[in-house]
């Protein structure tokens, strides 16, 4: 490893921060974190108990009252000072989510100004929390509704996006007055303990975020779901677990949301520009390795078009370069484990028994890292399981329609609603399809949807909830009604 990353992990600490203290996990437990690239040990962090986790919950209530009569813009001014930070030590924060993550350099850069735009928005936002005044309807009383912030909020965050995945967070809790206990990846910790550490340097008091790294979540986290002074849940992940902690946030009928899986369909209709569509695709599916639960799942193609879509899209694919993320040149860095690799493996090897045809890679890559080939498969059915499951990985599978009400019913024939891309030039079509499908979020002749000004989150077993937005801040308060007698 070289000197100035070596020195770069070496600077961010390693231990659990509670009520403002970085201190060890009980016993001394320590998680390995590990380079995708090569499967080699990074560093140690701190792994926490469930005497850890209370600890930290405690800390978040002993903080909220303060917290929460914190001036709006003393809140708001502390994001902004953390955005600005963010911004002066990005290339800092990119190396550190390639060497932990596998993404390339360039897509870690992406993250950085993706994520630290939502501290710069919240900073906004803190100080545009409105109530209502009015007269009831019979002239009798006055009726005041005024928002607080929810109070001590669990936040449980993925490994794909280490450092925008937090600030999203993060970000509307600090501005509505609520303190947090947060708990990142095992995979991806570093990120989040840097930003945490950065956050103490831009004045947010001790106990308004705590941070718990833990490889046993499900044991360390459920007691604090089942705390009664926990007042909000948010998680972001696999629609499986989002179900399980769901369950769990149910006997203290927690405020949650859920930010949960993907199966994104990719429609390109017969009068779309075939060269913008391959631009959007290569942007939708290969972001972040393809490990989004925005990332284009399912490629739906009108038969017209089909061949010439597949043959210039397979030869983008097939011109990226793999390797490390931290070299110069490389356009895809390894998946995030050998099972993740293993798995993508498997949706490629059921999608070429079933009669779908490789047009590029398929394959896993020799020697050391959890490296996938960019692959393209076309003709494939709907009983594959690629188009029914989550990939997570660098395949982009392809079928055929015929006519719009049959790309429709594909594109909405799957439990999942989070993220879907249209490209068509017709306006009356973008109406018809945009009203018609079943999702959070739908690209128009666009790739890349997320955005930190807009609500980001789906329908169905997608989750609830939406963060970033103007509607990111209403996730963290609640509104309280008070019936006033002139």
């Amino acid at each position: 490893m070289a000197t100035t990353q070596k020195s770069l992990i070496e600077s961010v600490p390693k231990g659990l921060l509670i009520g403002g203290t970085w201190r060890d996990a009980t016993g001394g437990r320590t998680l390995a974190v590990e380079d995708p690239s090569s499967g080699a040990t990074l560093t140690h962090v701190a792994d926490a108990t469930v005497a850890d986790g209370k600890a930290a919950l405690d800390a978040a209530v002993a903080a909220q009252a303060d917290w929460a009569g914190t001036p709006p813009r003393d809140r708001g001014e502390i994001l902004r000072a953390a955005f600005e930070r963010i911004t002066e030590r990005a290339e800092e924060f990119a190396t550190l989510m390639t060497l932990e993550m596998g993404k390339t350099l360039a897509e870690s850069r992406g993250e950085v100004t993706y994520g630290a735009e939502f501290f710069r928005w919240f900073s906004e936002e803190a100080v545009r929390i409105h109530g209502r005044w009015s007269t009831a309807p019979n002239g009798a009383t006055r009726l005041l509704t005024m928002k607080k912030p929810v109070g001590p909020t669990l936040m449980i965050t993925p490994w794909n996006f280490p450092l925008a995945m937090g600030t999203r967070k993060i970000g509307p809790a600090i501005a509505a007055g609520c303190t947090m206990v947060v708990k990142p990846a095992s995979q991806t910790p570093l990120t989040m303990l840097a930003l945490a550490e950065l956050l103490r340097e831009c004045g947010l008091p001790d106990g308004v975020l705590n941070v718990v790294t833990t490889t046993h979540t499900g044991e360390v986290m459920e007691p604090l779901i089942r705390d009664p002074r926990l007042r909000k849940l948010t998680f972001t992940g696999s629609t499986a677990v989002g179900r399980r902690l769901v369950e769990q946030s149910a006997e203290q009928l927690l405020r949650v949301s859920m930010e949960l899986g993907g199966n994104a369909p990719f429609i390109v209709f017969e009068d779309a520009d075939l060269d913008r569509a391959v631009d959007g695709a290569m942007l939708a599916k290969m972001r972040n390795i393809g490990e989004a639960c925005t990332a284009a799942n399912r490629f739906f193609v009108h038969e017209s078009v089909a061949d010439e879509f597949a043959k210039k899209f397979a030869g983008r694919m097939a011109g990226l370069t793999l390797g490390k993320g931290t070299k110069k040149g490389v356009d895809v860095g390894p998946l995030i484990d050998a099972k993740a690799r293993d798995g993508v493996s498997e949706l490629v090897q059921d999608a070429k028994a079933k009669g779908g045809t490789v047009l590029t890679g398929g394959g896993q890559v020799a020697g050391r890292g959890y490296f996938f080939e960019p692959t393209v498969i076309s003709g494939v059915p709907m009983t594959a399981r690629v188009m029914s499951e989550e990939i997570f990985g660098p395949v982009a599978p392809i079928a055929t329609f015929r006519t719009e009400a049959e790309a429709i019913d594909r594109a909405n024939s799957t439990e999942f609603g989070l993220a879907s891309y249209v490209f068509t030039n017709d306006l009356g079509r973008v109406i018809r399809v945009s009203e018609a499908l079943e999702y959070g979020m739908i690209g128009i002749n666009q790739g890349i949807i997320s955005n930190p000004a807009a609500p980001f989150g789906g329908v169905k077993a997608s989750g609830f909830g939406r963060e970033g937005g103007f509607e990111g801040i209403e996730e963290y308060l609640e509104t309280t009604y008070v019936g006033i007698a002139p």
